[in-house]
């Protein structure tokens, strides 16, 4: 499958929003300093990591609803905490959101290729 606007969007923004979690529990602002197993909250978004470089439809119609609990989580994170960490939790609403958006994007128009 070629690779097309979403699917480059949807790519790039999971890859990106695995980093963030990474980086952010690890590094940026962790909850305790030195870091914390907070970080292994990242390894859920490595499942459809490799079906989403594919280009697997299938992938795409269940992987947005994993990223769903990142969207909360972000705005829950958003809502209660303060400086770096609520700059990340934004961050990683608006990743979540591109990647909602993008994967669905990708399924309707794979749908369109299909009829």
């Amino acid at each position: 499958m070629r690779w097309t606007f979403p699917r480059i969007l949807a790519s790039g923004s999971l890859i990106v929003l695995v980093f963030v979690c990474l980086l952010w529990e690890a590094v940026l602002a962790p909850i305790r300093p030195g870091g914390s197993l907070l970080l292994l909250k990242a390894l859920p978004l490595l499942l459809p990591l490799r079906g989403v470089l594919a280009g697997r439809v299938y992938t795409y119609q269940w992987a947005p609803l994993l990223v769903l609990v990142y969207f909360c989580e972000g705005v829950v994170r958003a809502w209660s905490e303060r400086d770096d960490s609520r700059a990340l939790a934004q961050a990683e609403i608006a990743l979540a959101l591109v990647f909602f958006v993008s994967a669905l994007m990708f399924v309707a128009a794979s749908r369109k290729r299909r009829q």
